[in-house]
């Protein structure tokens, strides 16, 4: 071997060094000896310095290609995992779509049970948890308490943390010292209990019978302790805590509560067993008076432990940890106590100064005044709590134990409590994210609530949180979208102030994590005018107003009225920007606060109109360039990390809201803020929508309010707590963008009518639609009643009826087909039973038969009025709506509207006589225990409760009167006119009013004018110098011309090159307060909407023959609907009229009682069975309404004092934060002022 190394070594050598040096000269110096050495040393390092260059060169070659080797294998890793989670996706389709194919092999029929993996594995964690939990129960309140002392047993029940203390003394083992130290003080505290306890009952008991079960209820506690363990564990030890889905877990619950009932049956009878028959003779002796006791004392426990836990849950969810949740809780021991001894202390001094005894003592008053028999339930409860006092206070040697006991136990479950203190919640809390364990333990209510709330809440996304750098927050995206076409200057002026009011508040409130931006699309924004052989594109006037209107708004917001020379209110113009984008032109304006503000002009000639392709338009533009490529953008660069980008991809969609407005809405921050929380709390949750307050001046808007009143208070209530809200009003409503972008949902809402039925459901009620999508694709809609918007309604009566033609058929047309699909639906969407489907026919039913209800009612009047025959008033009754029925056929909408009007007014007075009369025949008959009279006085209740439940909207009552005598034009003519008119898909409003042409001047000089509306005529009235003319505008549109497509496209595309668009310096003139500067729109935003505008909002071109299709089909579907609604009201008359000719053998005979309660003997009050049958339907129908009502306004309430609590906090710190501040900048100005000087 040192053979080999040697001439290994030798052969590696240098050439120099294996050559033998030369032999020097005879005559060489020192001097050149040591010139060579230095020359073959430098020669050496030379050599060696180049092989180490090349050797380390070399290495890293090696190591570049290792790194590119394990780059290549992390590539490969990374795609053989996707391709993996690919395979695993496509095999759980496969399964799930094998299931559904075995499902639809076997029927309905067949009963189909699958068993959940997640229950499976978790059921013998969560029953083995239950057996030892209700055995400690059983054991401690079965065999033990019953041989201790009241006190005693009210002490012993805050010695349950033991085990908790304990799992927190392993798991703050490397935490801060004085948390571990709690926990140990904690569990010695416990410890130090049951010794003096036991001490005590050494002492006391000779037998040591009672120390016996005084262990059993010391083990009975460990036991009971157990039932919180998963509350105190670390997070990450997933494999220890019981965490399955939530209906997978209310699985696990339901066999959970079995086997403690059967676990506690089990330790009954073994302690029956064990104790012989004294025990089960003794129960089965107890009297009647024992009994009622007994079973006093569980309801008495049953019904406070509940309302404990529901005050308890709702402290939490207020945000109101300390004092309404962990204070009342932990002082509720000592209260207990307190009213023991008051109790106690009153008797005594009660008996004291009733008693002539001068030896009266505590002796006497114990064997004495208590055992009293023939008491009430209430007086036994209040003398055993005084027995039992007396039993401790007599036993002085025994009370310090008792007290050193209780102080102990006491003492150590404030200390295993402590971090309940600290504990911030968010607002409306999920009750699943409060506390581990959705059910409760009744005998320690306390305890149980204490120990079972989270200690550390799971991290979720809030909108506003005080602990920022405690919790995981995701910032909210929020996209305000207004449509407008031909608003008023005062319409616009609302929703613009809105919006500058939450760009304040987003500055004002630093704590709410969510920004937002602004967009407003404007539908027909431009306008043709010809000038010097050159067509010009300008804006029409409408875009004058709201260009004017922001420049108004953004000066107000922008002035500050604490100081004059501030330079807010003496800058120079603000530079904003303008576009020219495929489809118009966009305003790009900067609010006061930084956030944005969009203005998209849309050409008609370039882009589909109309609202629901502006929603569309917005929805791919905000959801597909906006979010969506950004993170496809990153997922190109970033190949490896495709995962992580899902993932946030995933949270964007979830974190993205689109706020739909009007162009009229007018809506606090707080409105907006409340909508959040219910997106945010529940991810479910796919929209919300809030309270809607009609705004205007006349009749027809106090009919409204009442309308909406009793529709958001009732009826948008009850949908919201029994199912979903099925209509989502695109006035004020916040979306998702995952429940937008989910299948089935923005592609199909983006599809254009093509058969009739597809014109009415898509197009007359887009905001339902959208909604119904959301619903059948398994989301949640929710109504929130504490978010407030106002908007503008119609004051003239053509306007209503206009409005409501388009409402009425898709309501219908859209309920249909949600009630046609309730079977897949309600397996789809949790929220939506078939209950909640029942539910939604019986309203669909009283809304087909409201005619023959009205016509009904007026034969009723007219009856009792003019004391006509009942039929012959049917026959009178029906008259009018059918006449109205033929020229709805016959004659132009703008006739029909005048004389639906001149009906309304008759059938108003008909109202006011009936109501009047049917008070007076309530007074003569001296009863209102008829049909009528509970139906009227029950319904008066049921809307001033109502209305007294919503204090701020109490006054809408007064409105109540014009309802009630409008009910016949809005339930009976207004149905006719929206159904027969239901093949004209125009949109009804708005459309008469068009802008004035600037250029056209009047001849005539005006010196006056005024215009005024008169049901449904506009009437402009102008004073010249010479004359007075009135001209009459009328607002007819064409009968059976439909409007599918708005405008023809009357130029082509070599037309749209000569057109030159001005409308930047159009927009300049005369502005004060911003300049427009023009910017170019980036090349790849151009493409994206060039490939939108082209594949679903292309303007749809005038095909005649399509047209007359379409209408044919339209005026088909009209004749369909018209004559099965028609047939079914028909029938429910004519059935009521043969069973009046019938007479009383078919008839129901009702008692006539009167107001004292007593019955008439010979008179009888007769309800014909179909009559009787409409009438209970309607009152269940309305009672559970109202019950629904109260169960969601104690929830609104709940939410809207924990944003209120909230807010006023944040307030209160800002307005101290900007008080100072404007202090600050004001002192800095005048001293600049003064240096000036």
């Amino acid at each position: 071997m040192a053979d080999q190394a040697a001439s290994h070594t030798s052969e590696s050598r240098s050439p120099v060094e294996s050559s033998p040096p030369p032999s020097p000269p005879a005559a060489t110096t020192h001097t050149d000896t040591d010139d060579l050495f230095r020359n073959i040393a430098k020669l050496f390092r030379t050599e060696l310095s180049q092989a180490v260059a090349e050797f380390s060169r070399q290495i890293h070659n090696v190591g570049q290609r290792a790194s590119d080797m394990e780059t290549r294998a992390d590539d490969m890793a990374d795609t053989l995992d996707s391709d993996r989670r690919d395979i695993d996706s496509h095999a759980a389709q496969l399964e799930t779509l094998e299931l559904k194919l075995e499902d639809l092999e076997q029927g309905d029929h067949k009963p189909k049970i699958m068993a959940s993996t997640a229950v499976t594995t978790n059921l013998p964690k969560v029953c083995a948890v239950d057996v030892l939990v209700a055995s400690g129960s059983s054991i401690l309140i079965i065999v033990a308490m019953p041989h201790f002392n009241m006190f005693t047993n009210i002490t012993i029940l805050s010695s349950v943390h033991l085990v908790p203390s304990i799992i927190q003394i392993f798991i703050r083992l490397r935490k801060k010292k004085w948390k571990l130290a709690i926990a140990i003080i904690s569990a010695i505290l416990c410890i130090s209990g049951h010794i003096v306890s036991l001490v005590m009952f050494i002492v006391e008991d000779k037998s040591n019978e009672k120390i016996l079960f005084f262990i059993i209820a010391i083990l009975g506690t460990l036991l009971v302790s157990c039932n919180w363990f998963e509350n105190f564990l670390p997070q990450k030890d997933a494999h220890c805590e019981i965490k399955p889905d939530q209906d997978e877990r209310n699985v696990l619950y339901f066999y959970g509560s079995i086997v403690r009932i059967v676990v506690t049956w089990i330790v009954v009878i073994i302690y029956i067993w064990t104790e012989g028959e004294e025990v089960w003779a003794t129960i089965k002796s107890a009297s009647s008076n024992e009994q009622r006791f007994i079973l006093s004392l569980f309801g008495i426990q049953a019904v406070s432990s509940a309302l404990c836990h529901w005050f308890g849950v709702v402290a939490c969810k207020m945000r109101n940890v300390k004092l309404g949740f962990y204070i009342p809780l932990t002082l509720s021991e000592l209260a207990v106590i307190i009213f023991n001894i008051s109790f106690y202390y009153f008797k005594y001094t009660e008996m004291q100064t009733k008693t002539e005894i001068q030896t009266f003592n505590v002796s006497y008053f114990c064997y004495n005044d208590l055992l009293v028999d023939n008491n009430t339930m209430v007086e036994s409860l209040l003398l055993e709590v005084a027995h039992h006092t007396c039993q401790i206070i007599m036993k002085i040697d025994t009370l310090k134990y008792v007290i050193a006991s209780g102080i102990l136990w006491y003492a150590g479950s404030i200390c295993a409590n402590l971090p309940v203190y600290r504990l911030k919640v968010q607002r409306i809390e999920r009750t699943t994210q409060l506390f581990v364990r959705r059910l409760y333990e009744a005998p320690f209510i306390d305890q149980s609530m204490l120990l079972n709330i989270r200690t550390k809440l799971k991290k979720t996304k809030s909108p506003d949180d005080d602990d920022n750098n405690n919790r995981d927050l995701e910032n909210l995206m929020v996209y305000l979208c207004a449509t407008m076409w031909h608003e008023t200057y005062d319409e616009m002026l609302k929703i613009l102030t809105s919006i500058f009011r939450l760009d304040k508040y987003k500055s004002m409130m630093s704590n709410d994590t969510f920004s937002f931006e602004t967009h407003i699309y404007f539908d027909d924004a431009f306008v043709d005018n010809s000038h010097d052989s050159k067509r010009k594109r300008i804006t029409n006037s409408y875009v004058q107003f709201l260009v004017t209107v922001i420049e108004e708004v953004y000066s107000v917001f922008t002035r500050n009225k604490n100081q004059v020379f501030h330079h807010a209110n003496t800058s120079e113009r603000r530079t904003q920007t303008i576009m020219s984008t495929p489809y118009g032109e966009r305003l790009c304006y900067k609010l006061p606060c930084g956030n944005l503000l969009y203005v998209h002009l849309k050409d008609k000639k370039k882009i589909r109109h109309k609202k629901r392709w502006s929603q569309i338009m917005y929805m791919y533009y905000l959801l597909g360039w906006k979010m969506y490529r950004k993170y496809a953008l990153l997922s190109e660069q970033n190949p490896g990390q495709q995962k992580n980008i899902e993932k946030e991809l995933l949270k964007a969609k979830s974190n993205t809201y689109i706020l739909a407005l009007d162009g009229d809405t007018d809506f606090q921050p707080s409105s907006l803020m409340l909508l959040i929380d219910r997106l945010k709390m529940y991810t479910g949750v796919g929209a919300a929508c809030g309270r809607i307050h009609p705004t205007g001046i006349g009749p027809m808007v106090w009919y409204q309010k009442f309308e909406y009143a009793v529709g958001h208070w009732l009826q948008k209530s009850s949908e919201h707590v029994f199912g979903c809200v099925l209509c989502s009003p695109g006035c004020f409503s916040l979306f998702r963008a995952s429940a937008l972008m989910d299948d089935n949902v923005l592609k199909k809402y983006s599809k254009k009518a093509t058969e009739a039925i597809e014109y009415i459901q898509y197009d007359q009620g887009e905001d339902r639609w959208l909604c119904t999508l959301l619903l059948q694709q398994g989301w949640r809609v929710e109504y929130n009643a504490a978010s407030d918007a106002y908007t503008n309604a119609p004051q003239v009566f053509d306007e209503f009826y206009n409005q409501r033609r388009r409402w009425s058929p898709s309501t219908m047309a859209n309920t249909l087909d949600l009630l046609n699909s309730g079977k897949q639906t309600s397996k789809k969407n949790p929220s939506i039973s078939y209950l909640y489907v029942i539910y939604q026919i019986l309203t669909m039913a009283s809304s087909i038969l409201s005619p023959a209800t009205v016509c009904l009612m007026i034969a009723g009047s007219l009856s009792f009025l003019f004391q006509w025959d009942p039929n012959g008033s049917i026959l009178v009754a029906i008259i009018p709506p059918a006449f109205f029925t033929l020229v709805c056929y016959i004659a132009k909408p703008s006739t029909q509207i005048k004389i639906a009007a001149c009906l309304s007014i008759c059938y108003v007075f008909l109202m006011m006589a009936t109501f009047l009369s049917i008070i007076g025949d309530l007074v003569r008959q001296q009863t209102f225990m008829t049909p009528t009279g509970l139906f009227l006085i029950s319904m008066s209740i049921i809307y001033v409760i109502t209305a007294l439940l919503h204090p701020q909207e109490f006054s809408l009552l007064i409105y109540g009167l014009v309802y009630i005598l409008c009910v016949p034009s809005g339930y009976l003519l207004l149905t006719i006119y929206s159904l027969v008119n239901m093949h004209i898909v125009s949109w009804g409003t708005r459309e008469t009013v068009a802008p004035k042409d600037k250029n056209k001047q009047s001849t005539k000089r005006v010196r006056y004018q005024n215009t005024c509306k008169c049901l449904c005529w506009n009437i402009e009235l102008k004073v010249h110098d010479s004359k007075c003319e009135v001209k009459e505008e009328k607002s007819d549109t064409t009968d059976d011309q439909i409007k599918i497509v708005d405008a023809k496209r009357e130029h082509t595309e070599n037309e749209y090159e000569t057109e030159e668009s001005h409308v930047t310096e159009e927009l300049n003139l005369e502005r004060s307060y911003s300049v427009l500067e023009e910017e170019t729109l980036e090349e790849e935003e151009k493409l994206f909407w060039e490939g939108v505008i082209q594949q679903y909002l292309k303007p749809i071109e005038e095909d005649s023959q399509e047209q007359a299709r379409i209408q044919s089909e339209l005026k088909s579907l009209r004749n369909k609907v018209t004559f099965i609604i028609f047939m079914i009201n028909l029938l429910w008359i004519v059935a009521t009229f043969f069973l009046q000719i019938i007479g009383s053998t078919v008839h129901i005979a009702l008692p006539k009682v009167y107001i004292n309660g007593t019955y008439s003997e010979s008179e009888k009050l007769y309800m014909d069975p179909i009559g009787l049958m409409f009438l209970l339907s309607f009152a269940l129908l309305l009672i559970s309404q109202f019950v629904a009502l109260l169960y969601h306004r104690i929830f609104t309430f709940i939410h809207f004092i924990a944003y209120k609590k909230k807010n006023e906090r944040k307030s209160t710190k800002q307005g101290t934060t900007e008080s100072s501040n404007h202090a600050i900048r004001g002192i800095v100005i005048q001293n600049r002022l003064v240096e000036e000087i």
